[in-house]
């Protein structure tokens, strides 16, 4: 929680002052009541004392002038918000290295598959595109609102030829900014009209990957791409160490390239994510899901602190005029 006015919260002093001198004089009462009679006989003028109902009362006004202090320094926290709009690129890799076994039945059979149920359970907030890239980048689904189309486009995907990662961000980028603007986004784009600016629709882009970058634009020259097209980019490092491609002597290494996928995740203000296993893979898409379509708004609680407040002085004047007869 943060504070626009921060010095307000020494309001707070005056109120621990209070409580402190409650706690002071309540104390001092009881040792004159006892210096006064003894307990026999105090148990038969007064037999039926409040005991903790009477601190109650005063607790609850305490606890309200607590709240309208903090209300009065402006208090605001950071929450997780959903869209109005938002747009996912799902880029998967599908180069003849995503043929290795070592994710069963083959890197490509189980990405595909575990991207088809990240599609189906993003928010139906959320449009979807899907772009493929081995020695080049396609856009094999548009961006649609079709979720079927989309997973019939990817469950058709073959693995061939090199990995063009950049060339992925690219595309992806071009596909955003084709995009129609809408009113959710975090900040404003040049209107085409040159008049008033508007907001351009909140774009991921989520790229899979399990190798270097072998053919076309590379990775870093991709990242002012993406950032004009405010689309961060999320990137999967999927693959174990291990993997190899080829059969029996003619064998290739194919490992997943962390350290690219990672600098350009980090570049574009993006997360880098590691799977080795398709249990890892779905839960990356889980996380990645959660996320995706919403944003963090810094939010005032000034009212549902004075709401609070309000509230609790009511309830301290009612129960004191109900136990006691009087106000606080």
């Amino acid at each position: 929680m943060t504070f626009t006015s921060p010095l307000f919260l020494l309001a707070l002093v005056p109120v621990a002052a209070l409580a402190a001198a409650y706690v002071v004089l309540r104390r001092r009462r009881t040792r004159y009541a006892v210096r006064f009679a003894t307990l026999p006989m105090l148990d038969r003028v007064a037999p039926a004392r409040p005991r903790w109902r009477r601190h109650l009362a005063t607790g609850l006004v305490l606890t309200a002038l607590a709240a309208f202090a903090v209300a009065a320094a402006g208090p605001q926290m950071r929450l997780q918000v959903p869209y109005d709009r938002a747009t996912v690129i799902v880029a998967i890799d599908v180069s003849g290295s995503m043929e290795a076994r070592d994710v069963p039945p083959d890197r490509l059979t189980a990405a595909k598959e575990a991207a088809a149920q990240f599609v189906r359970e993003l928010p139906d907030t959320v449009q979807v595109g899907a772009v493929a890239f081995s020695d080049g980048a396609t856009v094999v689904a548009p961006v649609t609102d079709d979720r079927a189309l989309v997973e019939r486009a990817v469950a058709g995907l073959r693995a061939d030829g090199g990995t063009a990662i950049g060339e992925a961000v690219f595309t992806a980028a071009d596909e955003v900014l084709r995009q129609a603007t809408g009113p959710a986004s975090p900040g404003p784009s040049a209107d085409p009209g040159g008049e008033q600016p508007v907001e351009r629709v909140p774009a991921r882009l989520v790229l899979l990957s399990d190798g270097h970058n072998t053919a076309g634009r590379s990775p870093a020259s991709s990242v002012q791409a993406a950032v004009d097209a405010e689309m961060p980019v999320s990137t999967i490092a999927y693959g174990t160490p291990d993997g190899t491609i080829g059969n029996g002597a003619r064998t290739q290494s194919a490992p997943a390239d962390a350290d690219t996928l990672r600098r350009l995740a980090e570049d574009t203000g993006g997360h880098f994510y590691s799977a080795q296993s398709v249990a890892e893979l779905d839960q990356v898409y889980e996380d990645i899901g959660s996320a995706v379509g919403r944003r963090t708004e810094t939010t005032s609680v000034t009212t549902p602190l004075i709401l609070l407040g309000l509230g609790l002085a009511v309830a301290a004047t009612a129960l004191s005029l109900r136990w006691f007869s009087r106000l606080v």
